[in-house]
């Protein structure tokens, strides 16, 4: 259909679904006929189809990077934040995009057929804005609760080791 523009699978669909008819009304020299005429001959030669559809959408599994977003066909799409850093499953077929962990649905997306889109989920950015207010904010200590400063000769008395005092040595400099 050269010369023709289209906005997305389903505007090509209804174009060629009006075209069809007139291109297939006309004589083709090459077959010696109409195709409207020849779909009978056509249809007989073709095998049956597999008991099982075919797979048609597109899977990948890739860690999830800081940007909580992942590249789908030159598109950028938000995945919840929650999962950054973790192995995530993306499935991108003919309508949408779906990103899982675990069984767990972060993502679904309209499939956008342009390229070096970014499409955003609001909620991301918002979960994203949360986990970083919640980064910022220093661990609570209990009050009273110091912080426990381990003896390294523990861990020499644990594992059997014994150093011996050279002369070197002396009792202020070693505690």
């Amino acid at each position: 259909m050269p010369g023709r523009t289209f906005r997305s699978p389903d505007d090509f669909n209804t174009q060629l679904a009006d075209w069809l008819p007139i291109a297939n009304s006309r004589v083709v020299r090459r077959i010696g006929g109409r195709p409207i005429d020849l779909v009978s001959v056509d249809t007989a030669a073709m095998l049956s189809l597999p008991p099982v559809p075919p797979q048609t959408a597109a899977y990948s599994q890739i860690r999830l990077p800081r940007d909580y977003y992942v590249r789908v066909h030159g598109n950028d799409y938000s995945v919840d934040p929650w999962a950054i850093g973790h192995l995530v499953e993306v499935a991108a077929d003919l309508r949408q995009v779906a990103v899982t962990r675990e069984g767990r649905v972060l993502a679904e997306h309209e499939r956008r057929w342009s390229r070096g889109l970014t499409v955003t989920d609001p909620l991301h950015v918002k979960s994203a804005a949360r986990l970083r207010e919640k980064f910022r904010q220093p661990m609570p200590v209990a009050a009273g609760e110091d912080r426990l400063m381990r003896d390294l000769g523990d861990y020499d008395r644990a594992f059997g080791v014994e150093f011996p005092c050279t002369a070197s040595c002396n009792d202020d400099w070693v505690q």
